[in-house]
């Protein structure tokens, strides 16, 4: 879809609120004072070498970068380990008994574990899987539920110089032996179940299915007993727990790794296709996640980091494990839904436990609209410091209700966007230095540069605010220079790789979203650029009438597509869900009549808010929306139901149902 001469993207939905950091969290800010722009750009190859020199190193490096597109190296020569920086240097040092994990499980279980109990976990550990046969440069598959020991796997592989491939909880026997076969696991470390909403997730009895299909190169599993139902086959194959771990020395020393040895791959569903097994290489990636979390989530000694995303994601790898645990922050890590035993659970978490900052998705946090505010009202959330947002842009209205309703108006917002393959955050406010438009990003990560370009490659570099010399740009997004923690590729397949992110603007980095900076420099992402919609020639941004629509009072969320349209090219067609409260709502008042106005209101409030151009043809009233298990809105799907097409895959979803409700819906309207 065409990018450029778009003057309807750079004067559509408009943001002018702003929200300066308070005098007594700049005093006290990690990010310091504002010129740390200037200087991180001034030379950015030393910025990322003062940041790796905070972590400890077997052996330093000789060279910071070599960059030839697509290809990049970090600290050539230095020699590292994850584990040990995450682990060891805290548990042989003053944060010995400082809690690293606080874990609540779903029925209510909560353990705390210290810094020198996870070194000895995480050695054990790591020596179940040399007793299993793994070594230096083999691959691991985890299967886990999001409990302390997924967490641990991960660093005990790291520790032994293996690299993990974690596969989500939720996905089916199909997903987990086409990830185990690919990455050519070694072992399957799996657990007899885990817990969601009541209910438990067979994830032993999926791994023997994934199994039996065939798993050709996996030569054992490992199970961990998290529900008490393990019931294994007494052949060898599989190796419980108690056997396999608990019985081993909490001896076990950390391999030096080369800063390029590989340290994970992560599989991502994408669209269409077989899934790309996103490489990530250890002095980098360690390098980036422990710069950003430090300034981003401008973390402290006595932090209790939430983050709410599972393992599975990249969230969880960066922002649960390698980033916070490298900077010997406390985390805080839950098993099951936000919603059991009842809607408040996540705001009666961050009460027990006096969580200081939480990081969750804008779709959650729309979830939390729609659920209403009594359910965090009636708990104590002061101990909140600072909110975080990932995923999905946020809408300015989400935004807002996340700022007054769970941050009592006290709490900065850090909006953050990157991707699987970008590793860390690239584009995030800096608590303490940058003022905040709700919906906004903000600004690339110091030492990050972006480009917002035309079709033809042409548009600025932004390093920092104020780069767009007074005007709105609109474009692609693209990032014009390494990073540390960049991808090395997609795991045996480099043609893919290139193809996919680096031929649509040679040597340069791709993201596949569109975006557009204001004339403040202040950077918002409009979503993939599969998701921008032609409407009688006008580029229009589906997260820009998404947004529109989630500022009317009764919509909670939205997800907008184009549909093919004969005269218009594309026509709008908006999929909604209510928030609780004292309006229409179709389940108690069936009359047409009333639902036509209501729908009518809301196409007229956009038309408000935006323009006559962006009023949707067709608004459909749904109770879910079609999402990912990682929380994404799968607009693809939304599409195939609004062109009559045969659905596309649906294995990723986190409830295939959701999709064939409103394809009902949808030509129940149609005939």
């Amino acid at each position: 879809m065409s990018q450029s001469n778009q003057p309807t993207i750079n004067t559509l939905l408009q943001e002018d609120r702003t929200f300066a950091p308070s005098p007594a969290f700049v005093a006290t800010a990690n990010a310091g004072d504002p010129e740390i722009y200037e200087r991180a750009n001034e030379d950015y190859l030393a910025w990322w070498e003062g940041w790796a020199k905070q972590l400890d190193w077997f052996n330093p490096w000789h060279t910071v970068c070599e960059f030839e597109p697509p290809n990049a190296k970090w600290f050539i020569g230095g020699q590292i380990n994850a584990c040990y920086n995450c682990v060891d240097r805290h548990a042989d040092g003053d944060r010995r008994d400082k809690v690293a994990i606080v874990f609540e499980g779903e029925p209510g279980d909560v353990r705390k574990i210290t810094y020198q109990e996870l070194k000895d976990e995480v050695s054990q550990i790591a020596n179940g899987l040399k007793a299993l046969g793994v070594r230096k440069g083999d691959r691991v598959c985890i299967y886990m539920p999001m409990i302390p020991e997924l967490g641990m796997t991960m660093l005990a592989c790291a520790r032994i110089g293996a690299a993990h491939t974690v596969v989500f909880g939720g996905f089916s026997s199909d997903s987990l032996q086409e990830r185990a076969n690919d990455a050519q696991a070694k072992v399957i470390v799996t657990a007899d179940g885990g817990w969601r909403r009541g209910n438990i997730v067979p994830l032993l009895k999926i791994t023997q299915e994934a199994i039996v299909q065939g798993c050709h190169t996996v030569e054992k599993v490992l199970v961990f007993d998290r529900i008490g139902k393990e019931d294994l086959p007494d052949d060898g194959f599989y190796v419980p727990w108690s056997k396999g771990v608990r019985a081993q020395s909490t001896e076990c020393a950390c391999e030096p790794m080369d800063s390029e040895d590989m340290l994970f791959i992560l599989y991502t569903s994408g669209s269409t296709g077989k899934p790309k097994g996103i490489v990530h290489t250890t002095g980098g990636y360690l390098t980036s996640t422990y710069a950003t979390s430090k300034l981003v989530f401008d973390l402290k000694e006595d932090d209790l980091h939430f983050c709410t995303a599972d393992c599975g994601w990249i969230t969880g790898h960066s922002y649960i494990v390698y980033g916070p645990l490298a900077n010997g922050a406390s985390v805080l890590m839950y098993e099951g839904a936000p919603d059991t035993p009842d809607k408040d659970r996540f705001w009666r978490i961050i009460e027990k436990h006096k969580a200081t900052i939480l990081y969750t998705a804008p779709t959650a946090i729309r979830a939390f609209m729609k659920w209403g505010n009594q359910y965090p009202e009636r708990c104590d959330l002061s101990s909140l410091r600072l909110l975080g947002s990932v995923g999905e842009p946020i809408n300015p209205e989400a935004w807002i209700w996340y700022h007054k309703v769970i941050g009592a108006e006290k709490c900065p917002v850090v909006d953050t966007w990157w991707q699987t393959e970008t590793g860390a955050i690239m584009i995030s406010p800096l608590p303490g230095v940058t003022s905040t438009k709700p919906g906004s990003a903000t600004h690339p990560f110091p030492g990050i540069a972006i480009r917002v370009l035309d079709d033809d490659g042409n548009g600025p570099s932004i390093t920092g605010p104020s780069q767009t010399g007074g005007q709105d740009v609109g474009g692609f997004l693209v990032l014009d220079r390494p990073w540390p923690s960049m991808t090395r590729g997609i795991f045996n397949d480099p043609d893919r790789f290139e193809k996919t992110y680096w031929s649509r603007f040679p040597g340069k980095y791709f993201a596949g979203d569109g975006t557009k900076a204001d004339a403040d420099g202040y950077i918002w992402l409009l979503g993939r650029v599969d998701d921008i919609m032609l409407v009688a020639g006008h580029n229009i941004s589906t997260m820009e009438v998404e947004s529109a629509l989630v500022s009317h009072p009764a919509i909670a969320e939205a997800a907008v597509i184009g549909k093919t349209h004969d005269l218009k090219g594309q026509a709008i067609a908006a999929f909604v869900i209510l928030r609780a409260g004292p309006h229409y709502d179709p389940a108690l008042s069936p009359d047409e009549a009333e639902r036509d106005a209501f729908i009518n209101e809301l196409k007229a409030h956009v038309a408000l808010k935006i323009g006559a151009i962006a009023r949707p043809d067709d608004v459909y009233i749904t109770a879910e929306l079609p999402k990912t298990r990682s929380g994404k809105i799968m607009r693809r799907l939304l599409r195939d139901v609004a062109e009559g097409r045969a659905l596309g895959d649906t294995t990723t979803l986190a409830d295939p149902s959701v999709v064939n409700s409103l394809k009902s819906q949808y030509e129940d309207k149609e005939s």
